[in-house]
């Protein structure tokens, strides 16, 4: 659980590789990890989606940050992709024993469904019961990619599971623009647009994400906002040009569209 100092608002990228171009905007570290770290408060771990780690490697990453930094991982495709949620209690097992290295560090789960997976109530409410029994306490966000997870009727399982729907962009469907759900936080991926993993976010697209960022923190849940584009690196530009338009005086009304354009990161 967030702790009442923890930041309203949290920004980094799904890994912590810094390219060259951007080693001079980071303090000095004894690895990646820890030199991302010196500018970003969170990151999110997308390896453990392909492969599992051992509880080990959790605990050496988490010796490698402050103690404010925080982790979101994502749920094994073991889980959500091969079994489709299906008799998935003995993975999410295996799971729980690893992620336990990271220790308070952990920050939440994140559950990225396929987009072929359409909403089924039974094995929903199934799936979602099993991982919170092994996860009572942690935050846990869903980004669902079939149309049928954002009909009203699926309400009632993100109440009874506290669970936070994904914010992503690119939205699939258009629907999935917005935060949703019932969890302890609001959750925000943008994966990169127009093309998604290798496009970068100019400024006016950064200033209106400030402004909802910003409004759904008013709110009094903690915001997180991972930036996926990293194929050619922007996720890191993005994730620090936003932090610095949170750092600006907000405009009168968050949600007025930008005047100007400003490309540089500051």
């Amino acid at each position: 659980m967030p702790s009442r100092s923890a930041p309203a608002i949290r920004i980094g990228c799904a890994g912590w590789s810094i390219a060259t171009r951007h080693a001079v905007l980071f303090d000095d570290g004894g690895s990646a990890l820890a030199r991302y770290a010196t500018r970003l408060d969170v990151a999110e771990i997308n390896s453990s989606f392909y492969r599992p780690h051992r509880p080990q490697t959790y605990e050496r990453w988490a010796a490698q940050v402050p103690p404010h930094f925080r982790f979101s991982v994502k749920v094994p495709k073991a889980v959500t992709h091969e079994a489709r949620l299906v008799r998935a209690g003995d993975a999410l097992a295996r799971f729980a024993d690893e992620v336990a290295g990271l220790g308070r560090k952990l920050g939440g789960l994140l559950v990225q469904l396929p987009p072929s997976l359409a909403y089924e109530a039974r094995v929903a409410n199934t799936f979602f019961a099993v991982l919170r029994r092994r996860f009572p306490r942690t935050p846990v966000a869903c980004e669902p990619r079939h149309p049928s997870w954002y009909e009203p009727r699926v309400d009632a399982l993100w109440a009874r599971h506290a669970v936070a729907r994904v914010a992503a962009d690119p939205p699939r469907p258009q629907d999935a623009a917005v935060p949703g759900g019932h969890g302890r936080w609001h959750y925000w991926r943008w994966h990169g647009s127009p093309r998604i993993y290798f496009s970068a976010y100019d400024d006016d697209r950064l200033r209106a994400l400030a402004a909802a960022l910003r409004a759904h923190a008013r709110r009094g849940r903690p915001v997180w906002c991972i930036f996926d584009n990293t194929a050619h690196a922007h996720a890191i530009e993005n994730a620090l040009r936003l932090k610095a338009l949170l750092r600006e005086a907000p405009p009168e009304r968050d949600d007025a569209a930008p005047r100007r354009s400003l490309s540089r990161l500051r």
